[in-house]
């Protein structure tokens, strides 16, 4: 007895297997999305971060900044209760030979896995209308602002400190900076 020899249908149901099986392999390795990388804040650190001791209306922040995570990330701003006025600034030297200081265009960029120091004649937060004067001592909480919007907060001793005496860029704005 035979049953369905002659018959298409089977060569049919097989070709059909097939071709959903080569649908379904197709579909199973088409690219996931990538998952959404961790906020700025959450990967960076500062050690050894301090803040200058002054009686005038300027300081600066310093430190080792800390990136932990797989991508560069950028810091935009900071901000503190204690100035009026807080930017990123670098020093550099101008076409006179002297060093100044200035905003940096673009803020901070803290390496993948890497650091960013902050130290008296180079990158620095810039204190600027200071609330009071800071003592040795005193403490300072300074928050930074990522580009993604993510904040990270630290809280850094006030010291002692003299030196790094650069001029700033702008002239007037800034007279007698000293930090």
């Amino acid at each position: 007895m035979t049953f369905f020899t002659n018959t298409p249908l089977p060569r049919l149901a097989a070709l059909a297997a097939v071709s959903l099986f080569a649908l379904t392999g197709c579909a199973a390795t088409s690219a996931e999305p990538a998952a959404p990388a961790a906020p700025a804040g959450d990967s960076v650190t500062i050690e050894d971060a301090w803040i200058k001791a002054t009686d005038d209306d300027m300081s600066a922040a310093f430190g080792t900044l800390t990136n932990d995570s797989g991508q560069a990330v950028t810091v935009v701003s900071a901000a503190t209760d204690a100035a009026g006025m807080v930017e990123l600034h670098e020093t550099v030297e101008n076409e006179a030979g002297e060093m100044i200081m200035r905003e940096i265009e673009g803020g901070f960029s803290i390496p993948a896995e890497g650091e960013l120091t902050l130290e008296p004649g180079a990158d620095h937060i810039m204190l600027m209308g200071l609330t009071g004067p800071l003592a040795a001592g005193d403490e300072v909480t300074v928050t930074l602002t990522f580009s993604d919007d993510s904040t990270y907060a630290f809280t850094a001793p006030v010291k002692d400190y003299s030196g790094a005496n650069e001029n700033y860029e702008g002239g007037d704005d800034h007279e007698g900076m000293d930090h």
